[in-house]
Formats: structure tokens, C-alpha cells, sequence
């Protein structure tokens, strides 16, 4: 077949534009018009710049591809096709078959398809991170930028230049209107992370039609003033532009590169200027026809990838990234031998695996009476186990002083120093999270932190990390009223059942030190989720192990922290703070002659996890009078308590004041507790 051209590049080009058409057309779903208009830029990237081996996808040093617009989702798929990649298996092992397949594509938008509606990572290897919730790729992208710059200034030596790779982000208008992209951008300038290219498809299109309806910014001045170097492309269909962009971000060395391109979208037959439709929807089979005419394609033809297409790719990013990764390999094998410790910590990140020891600094809290915030006692782990975990890093939004999360005698990260393990995300807590899942994909154990009210505005990103299975760390303080004074708008209350509903996110609210310890050696031992270590303000005692139970049952989620004589009339269940409200109110029943039994419940979804037999242990179905105690709402709790169960808790905002009068007022308090038993026992 002839193309328009028998310029090979163009045959490249327009086959990536008739597989994105043909699969949006099969499924009857999607977006045509970006991928069309985009595919030369694509192109461009891919086959002339990107530092990628196909056959070794996961090489760390690649450089890394982000679709951010993932409504485009098909332009990423026939990348993935056309450029050969080798499919990894679960267990990391490359295997002789491609990641999609041309059948794959077909199934475009379909069940059980790879080829998601939006790229979900996991789902095909080459996919480096879930998109479509817009901005969040770009977000992801500095993450990974920043992952590069530290990896390198930790391990990197004088003729051992290990990692250095780059990251380009393709984004959209819509991309660049969420907030988030902003915070993104706005910590990128700030730490000069020149290895991170965005490339705008400034189209002027969006899905209620005209981009000039809404936004009238100009991105080459907002991007300026946030530290960026701006580069301008007025047409996305000339290459050699394309490239000279390229070569400037590469030749850029002190700042981000944000590349502003005018493409037309649903760039096809010049007979129907397909723009707002082509963003949304299929094209139909008629204007499918016209556009592959208009190409020099053969109109019936769907899915056609003629063999010279996959042959080109293979030549350019297939041998370059080959050789690339070869040139690595023996690199990585001379510096084992020069410099074997660091080699091991290298290995580990590129495994995903904490090193052999990794939980040695950890030491058990003595018994105090008067004990300490579980914040200061979370501080105080984060640097047991810093020392011994090189792959974790971390900082906070401007909290780190209220927040305990700087790490002794380790420096700042920025553009001074990129070895630093102590960062300083600003008040940027959107940003913040999507970062730290950009890092975390990138093989470091990432922590964030901030008060816990405001995992409001983290949400999007933090259900994000769950959906990827990375295993990022928030650290959230000043979890309840008892934060005081600062009233309502900063004391969270639907929080804990907010956050507990995201699938798979492991939500912490430790009791004492010795809880707080050993739920961080639980989140620390799952690789597979995100974990929020859910922290008070104000003191809790730290129990006496000789009188009460190892706080190591806090890894079980659940366990009965002090138990009675006999059968208990009744189980008191407590988190955080309100832990010891019920130890207290377990004394005064007991003196009154009612055996109760004492469950902590530090984390629900690990408890949830345990047989069933270790859960009835804890909870026995015949002890059917239940109480829990916690500083929020009661949703989520019926499952323990049953709906005739007892909830000593919130159930409206808090209040202004200082937090032991708070308490009181919104009785959460051993005398509440032991009143409700009382008159549920008689």
C-alpha cells in the first residue's frame, strides 16, 4: 500500500492515527480527535527521543512516558503496539510476547480489556501510571522527575552515571485548568528538575466547546513566572520543529521545559472539520472512511499496521533503547564491584523490596503515664527506621514542626542538594499526594504529610495510589476535636469513614507509642497498598506491657488489648485516643462488678483480613453488647457493633475550645461509656 507519502514517517504517523480511530470506532466509545491530532508529536517522542528498551520495559533508568490527557488512551496503546514491547509478568520475568497485541486494541473500551477507556496502570506493561482524572499525570510526572534527580545524586559516581533519566508528560488544556497542575508545576520550578518536559496540546477545545468559554490564560507567561522554560510549536505537524523543541529541553539544565504546541483536533478529511465531536466521540464509519482517503489509507482497511510501520520502530526506539540498556547493564555490573553496598540498595529499589534488616532500628516504647502524642511517638519511629530504609523519603505540607516528620541529620531535598531526604512540598497538599505517587512508581517508599483535615484536598490522588497499589505513606496528624482551639474547620470528622472507604487503603489510628510502632511496621511490610497513619495531637499513655497486651496485635488490625475474669458482659472498642477512655471505663465497670472486655482496633481493613476465627476470638458472636469509642462519625462501625450496637463518638462538626473541655462537651468521656452500658445492662 502507498501512504500519501512514501516517506516512511508519515506512514508511521498515519497508522497511529487509524488504529486510535478504528479502536475508539470498534468500541463505539472515546476520544479520536487527540490522539489524531497528536500522533505526530507522539511520533516524534517515541521514535526519535524517548530512552526506552522494548524488550526490557521495566530497565529504571528508561526514560518515562506519561499520557496525562488519558481520554487519548488509544494513542498510548498503539505506541505500546507498534514499538514492540514485551509484555512482564506479575513477577517482574519479560516474556516472549508483546504487552498488546493487535486483538487487544480491537477489544479497545471492552471488559477484561487492557486497553482501559483511561490507561490503568497494571494493566499493560508500558502504561507507567493510571491516568484520566486530569492533571493528576502531570502531577505524577514531577514525582517521577524528582525520583530521577534524588536516585542520582544518592548513587551516582564518578564514571557511574546511573540514573539520569527524563520524563515527558503529554497534557491537555484540561490538564493544565485542574488546580492541581498548578501546586505541580508550581514545586517543579522551585526544584529546577530539569529532567521533566510537558508538552502542551494547546488545541483550544474541550468538551462544552471552545477552550475561550472558560480560560483565557497565557501558559508561556504563567509557566515563566513559575520557573519553567517555555518553548512554542505552531504547528504539531512539523517534525523538525517538534525536534528542535526536544533538543532545547535536552540542552536545558537549570529548570523544567514546557513545550506549547498548536495542534487542530480530529485532524482528518478535509471535508468535515471534525472538532468538538472528535473530542467525545466516535467519528462514524463514514468520516472514518473519508479521513483514511484523505490519508492515501485503504478506507476498509481497520487496523492495518503495514510490517514496515513495526520495523521502523524497531530500528529507531527498539535498537537505540537496546543498546542503551545493554551499556547500562554492564555499567550496573562494574559498579557492583566497586561499590557493593550501594549496589545492594540500588537492587532493592529496582525489586520494589525493603533491604534484609530494614526494621532493625525498632525499639519498644517503656511505660509512661503521661506518654506523649502519638504524632511525636510517629516522629520518633520515622527515624528508627529512616536509617535503614534508603528508599524512604519524605517531607510535608510547610507542617514538618507540627507534623514530626523531618528525619535527624539528613539534609533538604532541592535543586541545591537532590541527595536530600527531607522535602518541603509547600502548601500544596493536592500536589503533594500525586507527586509521591509519581515517586513511589519510580521504586522509592514515599511519606507525605499533613493535618488530617485535609486529606480533603489529597483524596483524588490518595484513591489514585490505591488503584496503582502504591505503597505511599500519608502521615496525618491532629486527627480529631482534641486538636482544640482551631474549632470546626480544622477538626475532622467524617474523615476516618472517608478515608476507610477507599478500597484498599490501609487506614492507621494507633492508641499509644508501642501501636504506633508496630502499625508502622505493618505498612511498611505491605508493598501493595497506600497507608495513612491516622495521628493525635494531644498526649496518650503508653501502656504497661506487663499489665495489658503486646501492642504487636496492633498488626492484626484488631486485638484484645485488656481482657476480664470470665465471659465479659460486654466489648469495648476503641481507637486512637478514645483507647484509653475505654481502658478507663473498663476500671470503673469493673469496680462496679461488670467484666468487659477491651478490643483496639488500630486499622479495620487489616482486622477484616484475618480469619474468621481470630476475628470471632476477638469479637465473639455471643457477646452481642458492643460499644465503640471513637472521636468521629459512627458510619462504618455497625459491622462490629451491629445496629443495636452503642457509638460514643461525633455526629455533627466540632467546636472552638481547649480539647479536655471538648470532650466533655461532646461526651466523649469513660463516664459516658460506663453510663451506656449500664443502662443497656439493666
Amino acid at each position: 500500500m502507498n501512504a500519501s507519502s512514501n516517506n516512511l514517517r508519515d506512514l508511521a504517523i498515519n497508522t497511529i492515527r487509524t488504529l486510535s480511530m478504528d479502536g475508539v470506532q470498534a468500541a463505539n466509545s472515546g476520544h479520536p480527535g487527540t490522539p489524531m491530532a497528536l500522533a505526530p508529536v507522539t511520533y516524534q517522542i517515541w521514535a526519535h527521543n524517548l530512552k526506552y528498551d522494548p524488550k526490557n520495559p521495566l530497565w529504571h533508568n528508561r526514560d518515562r512516558f506519561v499520557l496525562s490527557c488519558g481520554h487519548a488512551s488509544m494513542l498510548l496503546y498503539s505506541m505500546i503496539h507498534l514499538s514492540g514491547i514485551h509484555h512482564v509478568d506479575k513477577h517482574g520475568k519479560v516474556c516472549d510476547k508483546e504487552s498488546l497485541s493487535i486483538e487487544d486494541l480491537k477489544k479497545f473500551r471492552q471488559l477484561h480489556s487492557p486497553c482501559a477507556g483511561h490507561p490503568e496502570f497494571g494493566y499493560a506493561t508500558g502504561i507507567e501510571t493510571t491516568t484520566g482524572p486530569l492533571g493528576q499525570g502531570v502531577g505524577n510526572s514531577v514525582g517521577m522527575a524528582i525520583a530521577s534527580k534524588f536516585l542520582g545524586a544518592k548513587y551516582n559516581r564518578p564514571g557511574y552515571n546511573l540514573f539520569d533519566y527524563s520524563v515527558y508528560a503529554l497534557c491537555s488544556d484540561g490538564d493544565l485548568m485542574e488546580g492541581i497542575s498548578s501546586e505541580a508545576a508550581s514545586i517543579a520550578g522551585h526544584l529546577k528538575l530539569s529532567n521533566l518536559c510537558w508538552i502542551y496540546d494547546d488545541n483550544g477545545i474541550t468538551i462544552e466547546g471552545h477552550t475561550e468559554l472558560a480560560f483565557s490564560e497565557s501558559m508561556a507567561l504563567k509557566f515563566k513566572g513559575l520557573g519553567w522554560h517555555t518553548i512554542h510549536v505552531s504547528d504539531a505537524n512539523e517534525l523538525g520543529a517538534l525536534q528542535a523543541a526536544f533538543d532545547e529541553f535536552k540542552a536545558t539544565k537549570d529548570r523544567p521545559t514546557l513545550i506549547i504546541i498548536n495542534s487542530v483536533i480530529g485532524y482528518g478529511s478535509p471535508n468535515k472539520a471534525n472538532t468538538h465531536g472528535a473530542h467525545g466521540a466516535p467519528l462514524g464509519e463514514d468520516e472514518c472512511k473519508l479521513t483514511k482517503k484523505n490519508y492515501g489509507w485503504p478506507e476498509n482497511e481497520k487496523f492495518l499496521v503495514p510490517p514496515e510501520v513495526r520495523q521502523h520502530f524497531a530500528q529507531t526506539i527498539g535498537a537505540r533503547g537496546s543498546q542503551a540498556c545493554s551499556e547500562w547493564n554492564d555499567l550496573f555490573a562494574r559498579y557492583t564491584k566497586e561499590h557493593p553496598a550501594q549496589a545492594a540498595q540500588v537492587q532493592s529499589i529496582i525489586e520494589g523490596k525493603l533491604l534484609a534488616g530494614w526494621d532493625a532500628g525498632l525499639k519498644a516504647f517503656a511505660a509512661d503515664a503521661k506518654g506523649m502524642a502519638t504524632r511525636v511517638s510517629s516522629g520518633k519511629v520515622l527515624n528508627m527506621l529512616s536509617p535503614h530504609i534508603p528508599q524512604f523519603i519524605g517531607g510535608s505540607a510547610d507542617l514538618a514542626p507540627s507534623t514530626m516528620t523531618l528525619i535527624d541529620g539528613e539534609k533538604d531535598f532541592s535543586h541545591h542538594d537532590y541527595s536530600g531526604r527531607n522535602m518541603h512540598f509547600g502548601i500544596r497538599e493536592h500536589g503533594m499526594a500525586s507527586v509521591l505517587n509519581g515517586m513511589s512508581l519510580c521504586g522509592l517508599r514515599p511519606y507525605g504529610a499533613t493535618f488530617f483535615v485535609f486529606t480533603d484536598y489529597m483524596r483524588p490522588s490518595m484513591r489514585l495510589s490505591s488503584i496503582m497499589h502504591q505503597p505511599v505513606l500519608y502521615v496525618l496528624t491532629h486527627d480529631s476535636i482534641g486538636l482544640g482551639e482551631d474549632g470546626p474547620t480544622h477538626q475532622p470528622i467524617e474523615h476516618l469513614a472517608a478515608c476507610r472507604a477507599i478500597p484498599g487503603l490501609y487506614v492507621f489510628r494507633p492508641g499509644d507509642a508501642n501501636e504506633v510502632l508496630h502499625c508502622y511496621r505493618a505498612a511498611m511490610e505491605n508493598s501493595n497498598h497506600p497507608s495513612a497513619m491516622v495521628l493525635s495531637r494531644q498526649n496518650v499513655p503508653t501502656m504497661d506491657s506487663s499489665k495489658v497486651a503486646s501492642a504487636q496485635g496492633a498488626e492484626k488490625g484488631g486485638y484484645v488489648v485488656s481482657d476480664c475474669q470470665g465471659t465479659p458482659k460486654a466489648i469495648l472498642i476503641g481507637t486512637g485516643t478514645e483507647l484509653m477512655l475505654c481502658m478507663k471505663a473498663q476500671e470503673q465497670l469493673a469496680s462496679q462488678g461488670i467484666p468487659v472486655r477491651v478490643v483496639s482496633m488500630p486499622c479495620c481493613e487489616l482486622f477484616d483480613e484475618q480469619p474468621k476465627s481470630y476475628r470471632d476470638e476477638v469479637l465473639p458472636p455471643s457477646v452481642t453488647l458492643r460499644l465503640a469509642c471513637e472521636a468521629g462519625l459512627r458510619l462504618g462501625w455497625d459491622k462490629y457493633i451491629g445496629l443495636d450496637g452503642l457509638f460514643v463518638g461525633m455526629n455533627g462538626f466540632g467546636a472552638s475550645g481547649p480539647a479536655d473541655q471538648l470532650y466533655k462537651h461532646f461526651k466523649i468521656t469513660s463516664d459516658q461509656i460506663v453510663l451506656l452500658i449500664q443502662n443497656a445492662l439493666s
